[in-house]
């Protein structure tokens, strides 16, 4: 008989092992009651003892279960995240502010009167939630706004939280209650206004009417009331609510001396006597939401409100041609921020790019969808007169420069660039997140090209690339919208982090729901879900979903808050993304900068009298 290999004998021991009854008899009543450990473990253990642990380890919906599915079906999922959420909240958090995914707990940081219920009643609305907006509804006619643990409230997110949440739910449901809250709210924040522009304080007392805040205040949040208060005045009728935003806002921005900025609402506001206090341009986290409303107050009007509209084209202008920049590794069309007066020469750049700044491709894509950007003329709007060399110096050229292109298709393109690369920042990371606040690297060396500034840098302005473009015949792709493709960890990127966290923000999202809506291409959806994706993996807890505290390790390290934005935006303009159907119509509704839908009107003959529109 022929040896037997090594194998074969370890295997004959082996057999001989398990054929004994006590081992086998250990192997199975060990694994039962492993077994049995682990299913007792999650149905008794505590909420609390849960979130503490990995989040391999916390039950909830695993990546597999979201593929092949109908973008019906991918709407449901993003509705059973919210209701995850919000019963999260209910359960642990409400009637305060916020819930604390992590610990189980509330948090009361807006004026401790439940502002995700508020955030949340018209995103329970559009997805059906009766019984959840039954519940809330008793929160709502319960609240009081003279009672607050805090002196004062910060009017600009009370406006857009409170009162835009309010005043949606009134116009998808027509219940009096949201609009008699509503205005009652409104006139506990009146007082804000006592000064001599009219540009609000930072904040107020509901019950006394005490004020607060610097005589130099900031343009988000003294200028991002217009679309609220102006659909106030609509269903109200009373023009004290209008006269808040075209004599508080709007007559104060049209009479002011805007050279050094050529024509953009620069960050810092003498409220006092209604001058800019700086020249820093931005369309980040100071500045953002009023160039926001600058379009949406003349959409929702029914694109009357022409002062709008013209503040509206000088700031896309100054934006396409100073703020937008191309990286120099993959070509990332970005925008940033400057520091300086633009006048007598170029900007300063800082070269910051901003979470928050993602918002802008969707505006640039809802303009570009709504207005005869390549014929002005129709709208009483001379080019020549809303610019030019002589009124704004150095910057007054980029009207003369835009006039050798397609408004229309500079603005999209715009458009597209930057929400790649705002999808990049995403796709980039370990986690599919995108950061909150990142560095673009402009990669000096001995080899770039000298900038106007007279340092070497790389990166050069996007405009500039466009017309060399131009000037080539237009041959090949437009500079910055080739597809990026994402860089794996350890490898060179475009940029440094900042600020590393992932804050639950809806920027990015936002302008891929708008993007899939004015062009109806289904990359922007299936960047959508992968962010969804990215979401349910990365930042649920038993309660609710978390902030993370960085975005370059999976799974990530969360931190203790779930803000009511969440709800109100990221979660309803993924659902809304998703939707067979389309009950929010762009060329009917405009969304507030907290993406609570208000309808599009015309003013009758009568309010335009009461009101002088």
């Amino acid at each position: 008989m022929p040896a037997r290999s090594s194998l074969d004998r370890r295997l004959s021991d082996y057999l001989r092992v398990t054929r004994s009854r006590p081992f086998l008899r250990n192997v199975i009543y060990g694994s039962l009651l492993l077994l049995a450990m682990y299913l007792l473990f999650y149905i008794i253990a505590p909420r609390k003892m849960l979130s503490a642990l990995p989040d391999y380890l916390v039950p909830g919906v695993e990546e597999g279960d979201l593929d092949g599915l109908s973008w019906g079906g991918k709407a449901q999922k993003v509705k059973e995240a919210f209701l995850h959420a919000y019963h999260g909240y209910e359960k642990y958090a409400a009637p305060g502010d916020e819930l604390k995914p992590l610990t189980d707990s509330r948090i009361d940081n807006f004026n401790a009167w439940g502002v995700t219920i508020f955030d949340s009643l018209d995103t329970m609305l559009l997805m059906g939630l009766d019984e959840e907006y039954e519940r809330a509804l008793e929160v709502v006619r319960a609240v009081n706004f003279t009672e607050t643990p805090y002196y004062f409230v910060p009017f600009f997110e009370t406006s857009i939280r409170y009162l835009g949440g309010l005043l949606s739910a009134y116009a998808l449901s027509h219940d009096e209650l949201h609009l008699q809250k509503a205005e009652e709210l409104a006139q506990r924040l009146d007082p804000v206004f006592d000064t001599p522009t009219g540009l609000p304080y930072f904040g107020v007392n509901p019950k006394t009417g005490g004020h607060k805040g610097p005589d130099i205040g900031i343009l988000a949040e003294i200028a991002s009331l217009q679309v609220e208060y102006t659909y106030l005045a609509k269903l109200t009728g009373k023009k004290e609510y209008f006269k808040r935003q075209s004599q508080g806002i709007m007559e104060v921005f049209a009479s002011a001396d805007l050279k050094h900025t050529a024509g953009m609402l620069p960050v810092q506001w003498n409220i006092t006597d209604g001058t800019p206090s700086d020249k820093h341009l931005s369309v980040g986290a100071q500045a953002d939401s009023t160039h926001e409303y600058l379009l949406k107050l003349y959409l929702l009007t029914g694109k009357t409100d022409k002062t709008s509209l013209e503040m509206y084209l000088r700031a896309t202008t100054y934006i396409i041609t100073n703020l937008l920049y191309l990286s120099p590794t993959r070509n990332l069309l970005y925008v940033t921020d400057t520091t300086a007066s633009t006048f007598g020469h170029s900007k300063m750049p800082t070269h910051i790019f901003e979470h928050l700044s993602c918002f802008l491709p969707g505006l640039l894509a809802l303009g570009a969808d709504t207005l005869p950007l390549d014929n002005l003329t129709e709208l009483g709007i001379n080019w020549d007169n809303l610019g030019n060399e002589t009124t704004y110096g150095h910057a007054g050229t980029a009207y003369q420069i835009l006039r050798r292109h397609s408004l229309k298709d500079l603005h999209m393109w715009a458009a597209e660039g930057i929400a790649q690369t705002c999808w990049a920042t995403y796709a980039d990371q370990p986690t599919g997140l995108g950061p909150d606040e990142v560095m673009m690297d402009t990669m000096a060396d001995d080899n770039s090209k000298t900038s106007q500034n007279g340092e070497k840098s790389a990166t050069f302005l996007w405009i500039d690339a466009v017309e060399k473009w131009r000037k080539s015949g237009r041959r090949g792709i437009v500079p910055g919208l080739r597809e990026p493709i994402p860089v794996k960890p350890g490898k060179v990127r475009d940029y440094v982090f900042r600020r590393p966290g992932y804050l639950l923000r809806p920027e990015t999202v936002e302008s891929l729901y708008i993007m899939w809506k004015v062009t109806g291409d289904k990359k922007w959806r299936d960047k959508g879900w992968a962010i969804f994706k990215a979401i349910e993996k990365e930042t649920r807890t038993s309660s609710g979903y978390a902030s993370l505290q960085r975005v370059d390790s999976s799974p990530a390290r969360k931190m203790d808050s779930m803000p009511s934005y969440f709800l109100a935006e990221t979660l309803k303009y993924l659902y809304l993304m998703f939707m067979e159907d389309d009950p929010i119509r762009l060329d009917r509704w405009v969304f507030n900068t907290e993406a609570h839908p208000l309808p599009a009107f015309e003013w009758s003959a009568e309010e335009r009298k009461r009101f002088g529109v």
